[in-house]
């Protein structure tokens, strides 16, 4: 099978998966289709490639990402300042409009127009929102769609450095406060949802890594490795989790190799894809 991979790869995302989805989309009358998976798995790409598909169908198509709704600079300078210093940097739950997410989320679903939000990582800021706009189907793709709160036992063990720097457990909390209270009730209004399942924490670091170098060449700015490394510590704890399996409902999982191939037998686990009502 091919692979899900960047616009400047040579691979295209697997055509066979798109032409399921879009027929699951139409059949099913879905308004809202999530994609979750870790960083570099390629949701970007398939979500692009689901909405060129829909529209050649004739249906208005929005994409949005869960990147698009962090919080702004100074919003999180303010985290910081009130809550852990970490929290100056994006990523993590709890930097993110959450509350906006929902509200766009329910506007769609009764059918009303969008202004969907943007955010520029070159500029590690919010820039303007898109027009206002009236969608058939939203596409909502993001790194921690259906993550769920740790216990205390689990949430107690540290899984890299930075769990170790002082305060890391009020940090940790925080977060697992955050998906307890905020993210969790939205993921019932995020089904059905497809999680594209690395294979470890190590591929996912190179991935991004990927994404940092193509950045570096289409924007001229970035992340250079050293900085990459720290940003990357804080997705750990729940990419691991999810990669595990621990995620809200039950999605589609498609496992992927390290070349971003799915080596999930399609027909197998669609057959198992259930389109929950979104009237």
């Amino acid at each position: 099978m091919q692979a899900f991979h960047g616009s400047d790869s040579k691979d295209v995302v697997h055509r066979d998966l798109v032409r399921v989805l879009v027929q699951h989309i139409l059949q099913y009358r879905l308004k809202i289709f999530a994609i979750s998976g870790a960083q570099g798995s390629g949701k970007t790409t398939l979500a692009g490639a689901l909405q060129q598909a829909l529209q050649q169908c004739g249906i208005c198509v929005g994409v949005v990402s869960l990147d698009d709704y962090y919080l702004s600079r100074r919003e999180r300078a303010q985290l910081a300042e009130q809550v852990h210093p970490l929290l100056i940097n994006r990523g993590v739950p709890g930097t993110h409009q959450i509350t906006r997410l929902q509200q766009d989320v329910t506007a769609h679903l009764a059918g009303k127009p969008l202004t969907l939000p943007r955010f520029d990582k070159a500029l590690d800021d919010v820039v303007a929102d898109l027009p206002l706009r009236h969608y058939d189907v939203l596409i909502i793709e993001g790194w921690c769609l259906g993550a769920l709160p740790q216990n205390a036992a689990e949430l107690a063990v540290p899984v890299n450095a930075l769990d170790l720097l002082p305060d890391a457990a009020h940090w940790r909390q925080f977060q697992n406060n955050q998906l307890q209270q905020y993210y969790q009730p939205l993921w019932s209004l995020l089904q059905p949802m497809l999680y594209l399942q690395a294979p470890d924490w190590p591929t996912v670091c190179v991935w991004r890594q990927q994404q940092e170098a193509a950045l570096w060449r289409e924007r001229g700015v970035g992340m250079d490795k050293v900085a990459l490394f720290k940003f990357m510590l804080p997705f750990q704890r729940w990419t691991e989790a999810m990669l595990r399996g621990e995620l809200a409902g039950q999605p589609l999982l498609l496992a992927l190799d390290k070349n971003r191939q799915i080596v999930t037998p399609l027909p197998s686990a669609l057959s198992n894809f259930s389109a929950k009502s979104q009237n």
